[in-house]
């Protein structure tokens, strides 16, 4: 498999990526109490066909899991951390709300995610909110020609151990292209200057994921993961391309 895409092949993420930016950008100012996951759902595939693209997740089964993700959108809520199914469960007052999407454009693909605090919510909440946004684009700033997946992945854990976070076990990043999930694995921890050699041309999804107690994850009945202790979670990602010189983000709210 290239690591190195073409232009064609980026051109087509690109438009993938501003479908993708637009439609959660979109979904994050509708996220308010008494909505549920479900409408969210059906307003995200809604959303990505009247611009050109096509849901993602919806029938995708990545390898291990016992049956294709049967929704457009992951809403994944407090303590649970990805791969939410949506439900008819309303949002609350005070819920952590994370938001993962992903959209294909002939055959090529972007994928990112947000959280969202649903009103007021306490410090701690709010730092791990912050925090967590903050390693994405830290980790982003570390992807860039002549360094090593390890400097993303440093970068991330550097944050977390400031803030007195935990770095998700289990759950990384990604290459990603003309698969929604691609080599190499894009890990949240690492050491600088190891691992594989960042080159222009490369897209990969970049995602901190950070918890307020311990690290350990379970997954549910219905295949999403949620921390193991029951603590609050945060997850946000990035669809990038490296350039010459730095990066650039490609799903841009």
């Amino acid at each position: 498999m290239a690591f190195v895409k073409t232009a064609q092949e980026i051109a087509l993420m690109r438009i993938a990526g501003k479908i993708l930016g637009k439609t959660l950008g979109t979904l994050k100012g509708e996220i308010r109490p008494g909505i549920s996951g479900l409408e969210l759902d059906k307003r995200a595939r809604k959303l990505i066909e009247a611009l050109g693209g096509e849901p993602a997740f919806l029938g995708y089964r990545p390898d291990g899991a016992d049956r294709p993700y049967p929704a457009t959108l992951c809403v994944s809520i407090n303590e649970v951390v990805v791969h939410g199914v949506p439900t008819s469960r309303k949002i609350k007052e005070g819920d952590l709300v994370k938001l993962d999407l992903g959209v294909r454009v002939k055959g090529y693909y972007a994928d990112a995610a947000i959280t969202v605090a649903v009103g007021e919510i306490p410090k701690e909440a709010r730092t791990l909110i912050t925090a967590t946004e903050k390693a994405l684009l830290r980790g982003i700033r570390a992807a860039r020609p002549g360094n090593a997946l390890g400097d993303i992945g440093h970068s991330i854990q550097k944050v977390a151990r400031a803030h007195g976070l935990s770095v998700i076990r289990g759950l990384t990043g990604h290459g990603i292209g003309s698969n929604l999930h691609e080599d190499p694995v894009v890990l949240n921890e690492g050491n600088p200057g190891k691992g594989m050699r960042l080159k222009a041309g490369m897209t990969i999804a970049i995602e901190p994921m950070f918890s307020l107690g311990a690290k350990d994850i379970v997954q549910q009945s219905d295949e999403g993961y949620a921390t193991k202790d029951k603590s609050l979670s945060a997850h946000f990602e990035h669809t990038i391309l490296i350039m010459d010189r730095g990066s650039e983000i490609l799903t841009m709210l």
